[in-house]
């Protein structure tokens, strides 16, 4: 590794470090001292706390489930998750493990943060959710949840990502109802909180259910796109094309690839050819393999058919 890549390492895991604090202060100094959840891994972790009196603390819970999913995940995928995303989980527990105890950082009476209009506080909340989680994604990491179920569930059943991260949003923002001194008011916080966070990543990250179109231009397309195929478990297209300056041919690579891996490959091509031409353009849809599956109502309509519905 060179100093170069030293540096830049560094450099990224300082602002992992930062998006984890940022991510950690949303709850615990906002979210969790009002005695409000959302969706989420954390919003889970929040109403376990609240259900058992604080006895089990939502930093506790929520390195404890993240380390069960990466193992069932690891199991039933062979998903390489990555250093950066242990990191990020672990990190993020031990800051709102201190920011527990750091009352003057915590929107209640007499603090910096507190806020007299509790709407307020889930809009906060997801500003800040989203600002830490993007640039989490930004730089390659995770912080898990229901990233890993969604994961697990769209491999084995023709759910959309989208539709996986909706409904555990709202089931856990629903779960609150089920608490003795919750009401439908504190459902509502939470999922403005959810709505906040998801018009929020969008403009940091283009949304973590995003995807995006790569257009490679590189002498060495071969190995960037055997790097795509074998690690990263992403298909690439090899178009032709004729450079009209030059009159030669060239091969660029056509790739499709999740937000969460752009970082990734950005790096890889880099370094594999520094003088490479790449055109990043955001995909609203993606329907195939690995991604969102084609709703035609091709079934519905053989169905009516059957039953003699025009």
């Amino acid at each position: 590794m060179t100093r170069r890549d030293t540096l830049r390492t560094v450099w990224e895991y300082i602002i992992l470090t930062i998006a984890c604090l940022i991510f950690a202060m949303a709850w615990e100094c906002f979210m969790i001292p009002n005695g409000m959840s959302a969706g989420g891994m954390m919003g889970l972790c929040t109403v376990i706390q609240f259900a058992t009196g604080g006895l089990i603390p939502a930093q506790y819970s929520y390195i404890a489930i993240n380390a069960l999913l990466i193992i069932v995940a690891v199991i039933a995928m062979g998903i390489g998750f990555g250093f950066k995303t242990i990191y990020c989980i672990t990190v993020s527990s031990l800051l709102m493990g201190i920011l527990d105890k750091m009352e003057f950082l915590q929107a209640i009476p007499g603090s910096f943060f507190f806020m007299e209009e509790r709407v307020l506080i889930p809009i906060v909340a997801g500003v800040f959710e989203a600002v830490g989680l993007g640039l989490v994604l930004r730089y390659g990491g995770s912080t898990g949840g229901t990233d890993i179920i969604a994961l697990m569930v769209n491999k084995y059943y023709p759910v959309s990502l989208s539709m996986v991260f909706l409904i555990s949003d709202v089931a856990i923002c629903a779960l609150l109802l089920a608490l003795p001194d919750k009401n439908f008011s504190d459902m509502c916080y939470g999922l403005e909180e959810v709505v906040i966070f998801s018009l929020v990543i969008d403009i940091v990250v283009g949304g973590k259910r995003s995807s995006y179109q790569l257009l490679v231009f590189s002498e060495k397309y071969g190995q960037i796109a055997d790097h795509i195929i074998n690690n990263m478990d992403r298909g690439v297209t090899v178009l032709k094309a004729q450079g009209w300056y030059t009159k030669s041919d060239k091969n660029v690579l056509l790739i499709l690839i999740n937000q969460t891996q752009l970082s990734e490959l950005s790096h890889v091509i880099k370094e594999l050819d520094p003088r490479a031409f790449m055109s990043i353009s955001p995909t609203r849809n993606v329907y195939g393999e690995g991604f969102e599956e084609i709703k035609t109502g091709v079934k519905l309509k053989k169905k009516n058919k059957n039953h003699g519905i025009a």
